[in-house]
């Protein structure tokens, strides 16, 4: 069993858009997509945590219940899609985000996933926060160094991590890390669990990637973007030339090539993982 992650967020919360936006705006489009992507799993008989942007759930409370009562896991995502490294963020403020997710979530949610992988050793603090919050698991860690993220030195399986161990196994710590899907090109790893990756890397790099890990006896951890599967509800916006081929670059194709890899291999949520399998 392999783990899908939907990052639930709208076009606005990319972190290359939000750079690159003069003013704020809440103009919600990428939420519409709720209804094709439950299809869509339920077509695959697949099961999924949505890794939800707090304030679309404060703005349609009943996502909730569209993403529950198909079986599916509602997991933290923040309430705004704020790097945690932000200059404006601190534990103080996850922990009040963290609060108000759980009352609008009615403590359902035991998963964590970092905005743009941003959990690093700067931003540990966080896995504090997770734990004394009733969090079982973390799902932020890329062992691959890139432009905006990855901690390289990471493992490559699931481990228990710590304030004071993001890398590797601590045996005191109390919360599960699933660090995302890598593979390698030329001694080098890169990324290989969605996002940009799905959309760039040959399919064949990605399959031996997901067996590797399968063949081992363990799941590989993958994601796509709510706005990658509907890129119908994506807006065009003007960036520039990088960001605009990170973002944009093979997004009609994301969904195609998250479909063949359903169909493929067995993918479930990271709460049904754990619960049957000892993730260790």
């Amino acid at each position: 069993m392999n783990l899908l992650g939907i990052d639930f967020e709208e076009w606005f919360h990319i972190e290359l858009i939000q750079r690159n936006l003069k003013t704020m705006t809440t103009n919600l489009s990428v939420i519409h997509s709720i209804d094709k992507i439950i299809d869509w799993l339920r077509r695959n008989d697949t099961y999924a945590t949505f890794f939800m942007v707090g304030e679309l759930l404060k703005a349609r409370p009943e996502l909730l219940d569209k993403i529950l009562s198909n079986g599916h896991e509602i997991a933290f995502h923040t309430m705004r899609h704020t790097r945690l490294d932000s200059t404006s963020y601190n534990k103080e403020l996850f922990e009040r985000e963290i609060k108000e997710f759980q009352k609008l979530t009615s403590h359902k949610s035991k998963g964590f996933r970092a905005p743009s992988f941003s959990l690093c050793h700067n931003t540990s603090w966080a896995i504090d926060v997770l734990y004394e919050n009733n969090y079982i698991y973390d799902s932020s860690i890329v062992p691959a160094k890139t432009r905006l993220y990855g901690v390289p030195g990471a493992e490559h399986s699931p481990y228990r991590i710590s304030n004071l161990s993001i890398e590797h196994d601590d045996k005191d710590g109390r919360i599960i890390e699933f660090p995302l899907l890598t593979t390698r090109i030329l001694g080098k790893s890169i990324p290989a669990a969605g996002g940009f990756y799905l959309r760039t890397l040959p399919m064949w790099m990605i399959e031996r990637a997901i067996l590797d890990v399968n063949n081992k006896g363990k799941p590989a951890a993958f994601y796509i973007h709510s706005w990658e599967i509907a890129p119908e509800f994506m807006p065009k916006i003007s960036l520039p030339l990088i960001d605009n081929f990170i973002t944009y670059y093979n997004l009609t194709y994301a969904f195609r090539r998250m479909d063949y890899l359903l169909k493929k291999f067995k993918f479930s949520s990271f709460d049904n993982f754990i619960r049957y399998n000892n993730p260790n």
